[in-house]
């Protein structure tokens, strides 16, 4: 704002009125909106998303999941889109690699997943 004072005083008026340079200035708090809403909002959800692939990418057969349905399974198979999870005795399912919302530590128990 001290900019904007500093630069309408300093600056001629323009033949249409309005001081040169100012139509930049203009845009100084529209710039500086967009930088605080790429650093509070889109850059921590890509640094997400970053670390959510590659915990799928890690799966491995043996280790207990919880599928974003809220089954927990033993992974028994990996493919290249697909696990095949146990959910029961002899009861097998086929699911998305990105159906995973969290591996399970043996002993541990399922943190609740934020939506």
């Amino acid at each position: 704002m001290f900019l904007q004072i500093l630069a309408m005083a300093a600056a001629p008026a323009a033949e249409g009125g309005e001081a040169a340079g100012g139509g930049l200035l203009q845009f100084m708090p529209l710039v500086f909106m967009v930088a605080i809403f790429y650093f509070i909002m889109i850059r921590p959800q890509q640094r997400r998303e970053k670390e959510r692939k590659a915990m799928i990418a890690a799966v491995k057969s043996g280790e207990r999941v919880l599928l974003s349905s809220g089954i927990i399974g033993e992974v028994c198979t990996v493919k290249e889109k697909t696990l095949i999870v146990r959910i029961a005795e002899n009861t097998k399912v086929e699911v998305l690699k990105s159906a995973v919302s969290q591996i399970i530590e043996k002993g541990e128990t399922p943190n609740d997943v934020k939506a």
